[in-house]
């Protein structure tokens, strides 16, 4: 079960106050159980065209970004790609938060592909 930043750094911390080693410890151990449940449950739903879209919005950041930067990064046509993001919008890993611009819904999903899948 994952728990909170703080809950972390008390497992980690040999003693109080919490010092700055102690924090970046457990920012490792809350991404790696991030990583391992609340994101791969999201990751193992996609297909593998859209996991290919949405490394190539990692590869800009976590957005939002323009339609056409992803398009540019997968060296496809807008037109093309839009038939992903709208699936991906639809199962909830991205929204648009104006009109052609594109953001992931959740924080640090960009950084988790980073590190499961090289470009």
């Amino acid at each position: 079960m994952f728990q909170s930043g703080v809950g972390h750094s008390w497992d980690v911390a040999h003693a109080s106050p919490i010092e700055p080693d102690d924090a970046r410890r457990a920012t490792v151990q809350a991404l790696a159980e991030l990583d391992a449940s609340f994101f791969r449950i999201r990751f193992d739903r996609l297909t593998p065209t859209q996991r290919q879209y949405l490394r190539a919005m990692a590869e800009l950041g976590p957005g939002p970004h323009r339609s056409g930067d992803f398009a540019r990064v997968l060296q496809r046509k807008v037109t093309s790609a839009a038939p992903t993001r709208n699936a991906l919008i639809g199962k909830g890993m991205i929204y648009s938060p104006a009109h052609g611009d594109t953001a992931f819904t959740v924080p640090l999903f960009d950084e988790f592909l980073k590190r499961i899948i090289r470009m």
